[in-house]
């Protein structure tokens, strides 16, 4: 819990600056806004978080969110299809997607960054083809309660916001509190060790991927009816830096092992509050990526200084256990 309160004091920190600097930072509507953004990158982040713990890593979430995004306006406006049917079939699809990730790092032994970084370009140029590389959209229509759940507000706190409180409570008790969770961190720290142990770690690896698959599917939905048009060539686009940014400055590793959800959660509300501190005070949006940028290299910079702390601080434990030991075993001296 040391990450998390450090993480969480750092945002307290942020917010009570960005208040003083520009009070319309605590306006209702800000506030909301910024909290439906929160909601919808938050859903994500925690997708990737599950698969940055394995020790693999997600590079296609902006290209999903184009093709889903284009599948859904096309199933919806084009070919008709019931609102509920189209949602269960743009998630669904997505787990499909996750589930070939899995099978070609776990069983064809690539690399996730390789096998993610094809799919990056493959769902991005396969939406721009079936889209024609035309703008899809909703135009007015509700189809049924769709857009309402998607982006409407109960008591004023937007929809996006409460999915993504859900899902990190049920992965919360899934990451923490359940065996599965465990062999998750297991897996993380050595996937060899964990599958000598009798653990099928392919398939605990091959899970995780279609978990953050349909992580994706759901939030891909809430950002397509937030945007309310995909253009395929740029709908979504470095949407993955984004989650990982989330993922690491939430405490996840990138070697694997290590992360919560709280963390990913705090680490998502710190982004939008740095992406919100840049709108409020006029800064230049194309300093947007360059402030990512350095939010990422300073995570994993304190990543590396607190691993090697704690490493110094086992190698220490045990040299003074050595040292009890042998003086336990040795005879007393005689007087």
């Amino acid at each position: 819990m040391k990450k998390e309160a450090g993480i969480a004091g750092l945002l307290v920190l942020l917010c009570v600056i960005v208040a003083i600097l520009n009070p319309r930072f605590l306006g209702a509507t800000n506030l909301q806004n910024m909290s439906r953004l929160i909601g919808m990158f938050g859903i994500f982040s925690i997708g990737q978080g599950i698969v940055i713990i394995t020790g693999g890593i997600d590079l296609s979430v902006g290209s999903v969110f184009a093709l889903g995004g284009v599948l859904l306006a096309m199933m919806l406006r084009e070919w008709h299809w019931a609102w509920a049917v189209a949602v269960m079939a743009v998630v669904a699809g997505t787990m499909v997607l996750g589930w070939i990730h899995g099978f070609l790092v776990t069983r064809a032994r690539l690399q996730p960054f390789i096998v993610t970084l094809c799919a990056l370009l493959f769902y991005r140029g396969l939406a721009r083809f079936i889209a024609n590389d035309e703008t899809k959209g909703f135009g007015e229509e509700n189809f049924g309660p769709l857009r309402a759940l998607a982006t409407g507000s109960i008591l004023s706190v937007p929809m996006p916001f409460i999915v993504m409180l859900v899902v990190a409570v049920i992965m919360w008790l899934v990451l923490h509190r359940s065996v599965y969770g465990r062999y998750l961190f297991a897996v993380g720290r050595n996937e060899e060790a964990t599958r000598y142990s009798g653990i099928n770690s392919r398939r605990v690896i091959g899970s995780a991927y279609v978990i953050c698959a349909a992580l994706m599917g759901l939030a891909a939905i809430l950002v397509a009816f937030y945007t309310n048009s995909i253009s395929p060539a740029n709908h979504g686009t470095y949407f993955e830096l984004y989650a990982i940014a989330a993922a690491v400055l939430g405490g996840c590793s990138l070697r694997g092992g290590e992360g919560s959800i709280l963390g990913i959660v705090i680490g998502t509300a710190l982004l939008q509050v740095l992406q919100n501190l840049v709108n409020l005070l006029g800064i230049p949006s194309s300093l947007n990526f360059a402030v990512m940028g350095a939010v990422i290299l300073v995570g994993v910079l304190a990543d590396e200084f607190l691993s090697a702390r704690r490493q110094s601080r086992k190698a220490v434990v045990a040299a003074a256990s050595r040292e009890a030991r042998h003086a336990a075993a040795s005879p007393p001296a005689e007087k």
